[in-house]
């Protein structure tokens, strides 16, 4: 039965939302308070990630966080205020910090990203859409025996969940990424990532979208939802109020602000990045992360986009030069003729990505409300779940069976 579908967000999460929701027949009108060009989706660093399948919230990361508080180029930035929704966000990060919760969600975690990295690559095979997607691997580079030793734990779990992982010297990267100069130890290669260029991808599905008739209302901010009968009847923006049988909310970072409205409160707190891009030839040909730095490097389509850092300070865009040019140093310290100049520093943007204590997305119905559904909390990984989401989210919508268990996903799970 075709259903009038209001989204909540023009994001990744909402734009393969709505891809998969007008795909079952539905009629569906996305709103976002931008005009559909800025934000995480077009900032990020393009990464599909089957082998991000640990959790942001592991075991250390509390007192790794405290040591990096006073650092401002530090990797991880956690700024203390006394905000009753921060506090609740810190401690049930702290009470999903844990080996035992880390070690469950590595199964939910990976299989929606490969699941995602499937739905790409249909998209991609629909010839409906020409957008870059390589599936060249990620490499995981170290400068270190400590962090390289580190990194292989990580990549032999990863072999025994079934992931192609190899641990390289510096002459095996040498062999397949020859003319990149990485001054480096070794990397560990998975070679089940992918990676796109997120800002040709995103304008691309819209322009889609709307020839099939979905309906885009940009500039417009939701300022209230009207509740009937544990059931959402009105949205109303800062232009109009609408009806809708069923809503998305994919609003990312802003998205607890809008849960409140029906009672639900799920905790989220915006975590800032930042990208540079490089228009240069780098002969960089293989996405790589720069372990030590926490820096991620993607050769795009004609450009390369170094990104990083968790900046977890609140809604805001003001952009940290101390960060910026920690991402500068750190791709300088790892690929020794990258040399940014100041006018590529000065372009540097950033986004919000939103973060729920547990590193796993909520995707689902609430019981507060019987026609939301959420689509957030994805944190670094947004731009890879966003298909995986998108298909998720219209087959709850549509009442068929999910291609995935949710139940790791749930909104209303407890910390």
């Amino acid at each position: 039965m075709s259903k009038n579908v209001i989204i909540i967000g023009g994001g990744i999460q909402g734009v393969c939302s709505a891809y998969y929701l007008q795909k079952e027949g539905h009629q569906v009108t996305v709103i976002d308070k931008s005009n559909f060009s800025t934000g995480a989706s077009y900032v990020n660093a393009g990464y599909i990630t089957p082998s991000h399948f640990i959790s942001l919230a592991a075991p250390g990361m509390i007192s790794k966080g405290l040591k990096w508080m006073f650092n401002p180029a530090s990797p991880l930035y956690i700024k203390p205020r006394l905000n009753p929704d921060f506090l609740k966000w810190v401690w049930a990060f702290k009470k999903s910090a844990t080996a035992f919760k880390v070690e469950n969600s590595i199964s939910p975690i990976m299989h929606i990203n490969l699941f995602s990295r499937q739905m790409y690559e249909d998209i991609k095979l629909s010839n409906d859409f020409k957008f870059h997607y390589e599936r060249k691997g990620l490499l995981m580079c170290y400068k270190t025996d400590k962090v390289g030793e580190e990194e292989w734990e990580v990549g032999k779990r990863g072999i025994e969940e079934g992931l192609k992982v190899e641990h390289l010297s510096l002459k095996d990267v040498e062999e397949i990424e020859p003319k990149a100069n990485l001054n480096i130890k070794g990397a560990v290669y998975y070679h089940s990532d992918a990676h796109m260029t997120p800002n040709h991808f995103m304008p691309e599905m819209i322009r889609y979208l709307k020839s099939k008739g979905v309906v885009f209302f940009a500039n417009e901010a939701v300022v209230d939802i009207t509740i009937s009968n544990k059931s959402i009847s009105k949205i109303i923006t800062n232009k109009q109020t609408l009806t809708c049988d069923e809503a998305v909310l994919a609003a990312g970072s802003w998205s607890p602000l809008l849960t409140k409205k029906i009672g639900l409160k799920i905790p989220i707190q915006a975590g800032k990045g930042y990208q540079i891009n490089v228009n240069r030839k780098t002969n960089i040909t293989i996405p790589a992360i720069l372990c030590e730095a926490k820096v991620a490097v993607t050769p795009m389509d004609g450009f390369t986009r170094f990104a990083g850092t968790m900046e977890i300070a609140g809604i805001n865009h003001k952009i940290n030069t101390n960060r910026v040019n920690a991402i500068a140093k750190a791709a300088k310290l790892y690929y020794s003729t990258i040399d940014m100049t100041s006018e590529e520093l000065s372009k540097a943007e950033c986004g919000l990505r939103p973060c729920s204590p547990d590193g796993l997305p909520y995707i689902g119905k609430s019981s507060m409300c019987k026609n939301l559904t959420l689509a957030t909390g994805h944190a670094m990984m947004g731009w890879s779940l966003g298909p995986a989401t998108g298909k998720l989210v219209s087959e709850i919508i549509s009442d068929k069976k999910t291609s995935l268990d949710i139940k790791p996903f749930h909104p209303d799970r407890i910390f």
